[in-house]
Parts: structure tokens; C-alpha cells; sequence
């Protein structure tokens, strides 16, 4: 028998003995003064309190006992001794372990070192820990592991809760900053019967009962729009979304998105308010405007500056600076020079996705503080303005930040024929992929509008200093285990 299953087997029989002397193992609840955190907030020397937690520490002296008592806020010490409790509650205090879960009451001392601890006049066993816990100070070593068992992640690593702890306040402050500027938050369906808003792969399901061919949602962005025709003037939404593509240290199949929409802006003032947004959050939740990133060692590696104003450069002038004369070359030419840079094309990309390829690896990937990159290739936004000026560019911005879009954010197309005519062209032609729905809202007006789309785990990877994407989802998609 190796070492991990001799120990289960002894918590195992620890388990069965208390079971023998009629004490409930894994018991109901418990009334408590409050968080741990309130306990120790609340403590005043000779005062009752009532606390509940996880057993984390143990430092035996004998007859006496010092317990560290866990939950979410915080620790408390707690102090148990024969004299107290007696001998066959020392008894039942044997059979417990490093992990399990109890309740206690005590009255309130301090320890000659000062430490705030309960002195325990009586427990109970509220849930017993079958597997030992990993060590306190290594954690897990396995980064899978780490993403596969979360929960044991969250207990022995402090860094990687914060991390969770400081994206629950990013989302949020997130929202309190836009429904004190007018937004109203909506729900929009997640099954649709055409995944549009986006071009991406979805996943597919079937709805019984209806005999439909269904899709997760690529993105809810054709159903906002609907409510702006609805007379809905600022609204946003902050759920999944679900892209049946591949899994990167920057993409997840499920993700959380912020879209956001307000009637008689444009793209403009969408970057006005994405800017002051991720500027307050920085502030607020992350402390400061200049982000610090670090290796596994701790050694800080980069360090991005948030503080205003954030540059914007358009799209073409961005390229122009890696090649002035881009633009005046000819296809094939573009392909040659491609070769001369080092970005990898295929045979059979279009004109504009080689220039795209161009921009996210020699301008994209290499830029870390923030760039709004505007009016961009039709082509790339079919759903944004065209540009009044030069038709073949839309009125858009993309925000880049550490390398990777953050943001992007549109002057919404309201025409109902040239949207028509967008998205035949993106489906190549198969009408049966248009949103006929989406265009019938459209032909009854919609105001003109602007529209962003905030990725809310790239946002935290950027806030945190996180380099995975699986390091700010509690759960990210995983391969099956193999045994």
C-alpha cells in the first residue's frame, strides 16, 4: 500500500470510530457569530463566541491543543485541553484531522504572544476529510492538477485565490460602473437557431420537442440590437459565450463577454468609455495604473502603463509603419514580403487576411500598453459603419493591450440593406445562415448606435498579471483524465 492510501485508510478507520461512538461525521448546521472574520473582529477577552472552519494547523503540547480554524475570511485560533472538554470529548478530538471541518465555542483569551484565540468549551464535527489535504506551503506542484482539482488550488494557494477574489470585484465594479451611467443590464438568449454576431465555429444541439437544430451562442450581439429597435437606449450584457475552436494559453471554448450598447453614440465614445471603464477597474480593484507582470519566480517581466491618454492610431497607418509602401504593392508582392518579415501566410488566404496576418504578429502581439487601432478593413467587421470618407474601411476600433485584443468597439451599421448585403457576403452566399429575424428588426429602424465587447478573462489576465487564461477561469475545459 503506498503512502496517499495508507493515509485514507486510517482517516477512513478514524471515521468508522467515530461513527461507533454515535457521533455524526458529517453533520447539519451550525449557528456561528459570524464569519471567521467576524469572530475575530468581534473578540473581546472573556466574551462567548461561536466559530466553524476548516481544521489547518495542529500543534500538539500534551493534554493541550492549539487548532488554526479556516473559512473563506480568514483564520482564528482556537485552544482545547482535557481539563476543559474532558476525556471522552479528547477522545472524539483524536479522530479528527488536518482538513476536517468543526464547530466550536469558546471564550475569547489572548496568548502571550497576543494572539486572539477561543478557548473551547465544546465542538462538533461538522465534515470529516477522507484525503489528506496537499501540503500547506508547495500546494500543487502539477499545473493541471491545479486546474482539474480548483477546489484544493483555491485551499493551498493564497495567489491563486486572490486572483479569483480579485476578479469577482472586477465584474462587479464593472457593472456598477455602467448602471451608474444609464446601462441597463439584460439576459439574451444562449440557444439560438442562428449563431451570429460573430464569425466563429459554434456548438450545436438539438431541441427535442421542436425538432431544432440549435446553436450556442457565439455572441448576443444581433439580440441587443434588437432591444435598441425596442426603444432600449443603453443596455449591456455580462454572460458566455461559446466558440467550438481551439484551447490556447489566451482562448477557452466557454467565456465570459461583456457587450455593451448605447443609441446616438459612436465608435468614439465607445473608446472614451472603455478607456475611463478599464482605467477605473485598475484603480479600484488592482490598485494602481501601472500593472506589474512576473515570472513563476516572482521577478517582474513587464511592466504595462494604463495612465491616460491611451494611444489610437488607425489601422493602416499601423501597418504602414512596419512597411510605408504596403499599400502600394501588389498581391503578390504583399506574399514576398511576408516571407522577408517572417509571418507565416497560406496559399489561400484573401489580399486582406494577409495584411491581417501581418498586423497580429508584428503589431498586435508586440504591443503591451494600450492602442486603440481604428478603422479597419471592411471586410474584417461586418456588422460596423462604413467609413463616410473611404468605404473600404469601417468606423471601429480594436483595443490591444498585452499583446492580445482586449476591446473591441464599433459605430454600429444601421442600414438594413448594406447589413444584408455584409453578412451574404460573410456567409459566402448561404442564405440559410442569415439571422432573417435580426434583418426584420433591423428594416422596422434601428437609431444609430455604438457597440463594444469587453473579454472579461483576457481583462483579468491583464489585471492580475495571469499569462494563462486557465488561471483566471475557476474551471476551464480540460482533456478526459487518462488513468
Amino acid at each position: 500500500m503506498d503512502e496517499e492510501n495508507e493515509l485514507i485508510a486510517q482517516r477512513r478507520h478514524k471515521l468508522e470510530n467515530l461513527q461507533a461512538r454515535g457521533v455524526t461525521a458529517f453533520g447539519g448546521a451550525y449557528d456561528t457569530s459570524g464569519t471567521i472574520a467576524d469572530v475575530r473582529e468581534r473578540f473581546a477577552e472573556g466574551t462567548t463566541l461561536r466559530a466553524a472552519g476548516r481544521i489547518t494547523a495542529h500543534r500538539d503540547i500534551g493534554k493541550s491543543h492549539f487548532l488554526d480554524l479556516r473559512d473563506a475570511t480568514g483564520r482564528v485560533q482556537v485552544y482545547l485541553n482535557t481539563k476543559e472538554l474532558g476525556p471522552e470529548l479528547m477522545k472524539i478530538f483524536g479522530l479528527l484531522d488536518l482538513g476536517d471541518f468543526i464547530g466550536v465555542e469558546g471564550t475569547c483569551f489572548a496568548t502571550r504572544t497576543g494572539e486572539p484565540t477561543l478557548r473551547v468549551s465544546s465542538f462538533q464535527v461538522l465534515g470529516k476529510a477522507l484525503r489528506p489535504l496537499p501540503e500547506k506551503w508547495h500546494g500543487l506542484q502539477d499545473v493541471e492538477a491545479r486546474y482539474r482539482q480548483r477546489y484544493l488550488d483555491l485551499l493551498t494557494n493564497e495567489q491563486s485565490r486572490a486572483v479569483f477574489e480579485k476578479r469577482i470585484r472586477l465584474v462587479r465594479e464593472m457593472r456598477r460602473f455602467l448602471e451608474d451611467r444609464g446601462f441597463l443590464e439584460v439576459e439574451t438568449p444562449m440557444l439560438q437557431a442562428v449563431a451570429g454576431g460573430a464569425a466563429a465555429e459554434p456548438f450545436r444541439t438539438h431541441h427535442k420537442a421542436l425538432g431544432l437544430e440549435l446553436f450556442l451562442r457565439i455572441a448576443p450581439e444581433l439580440y441587443l440590437k434588437r432591444l435598441l429597435v425596442g426603444g432600449f437606449t443603453k443596455v449591456f450584457e455580462l454572460n458566455r459565450n461559446f466558440r467550438n475552436e481551439g484551447i490556447s494559453r489566451r482562448h477557452n471554448p466557454e467565456f465570459t463577454m461583456l457587450e455593451a450598447y448605447w443609441a446616438y453614440a459612436d465608435f468614439e465614445k465607445m473608446a472614451n468609455l472603455v478607456e475611463e471603464l478599464i482605467c477605473h477597474l485598475a484603480a479600484t480593484v488592482s490598485g494602481g495604473l501601472q500593472v506589474e507582470h512576473k515570472d513563476e519566480e516572482g521577478n517582474v517581466t513587464r511592466t504595462i502603463n494604463l495612465t491616460r491618454p491611451w494611444r489610437r492610431a488607425s489601422y493602416r497607418d499601423l501597418i504602414r509603419e512596419i512597411d510605408p509602401d504596403w499599400f502600394e504593392y501588389t498581391s503578390e508582392r504583399r506574399r514576398e514580403r511576408c516571407a522577408e518579415l517572417g509571418v507565416e501566410i497560406r496559399p489561400q488566404m484573401a489580399d486582406y487576411e494577409v495584411t491581417q496576418q501581418v498586423f497580429e504578429k508584428l503589431v498586435e502581439e508586440k504591443t503591451f500598453d494600450p492602442l486603440f487601432v481604428t478603422h479597419c478593413p471592411k471586410e474584417l467587421v461586418p456588422l460596423a459603419r462604413q467609413n463616410r470618407e473611404d468605404d473600404s474601411l469601417v468606423d471601429v476600433y480594436e483595443l490591444i493591450i498585452n499583446g492580445q485584443e482586449i476591446s473591441p468597439g464599433y459605430s454600429e451599421l444601421n442600414d438594413p440593406v448594406i447589413q444584408r448585403r455584409r453578412l451574404l457576403e460573410q456567409a459566402g452566399e448561404e442564405t440559410q445562415q442569415l439571422d432573417e429575424e435580426f434583418l426584420l428588426a433591423l428594416e422596422h429602424g434601428m437609431p444609430p448606435a455604438g457597440g463594444v465587447g469587453i473579454g472579461i478573462d483576457r481583462l483579468t489576465m491583464l489585471l492580475t498579471g495571469a499569462e494563462s487564461i486557465r488561471d483566471v477561469i475557476l474551471f476551464p475545459l480540460l482533456k478526459p483524465k487518462r488513468e
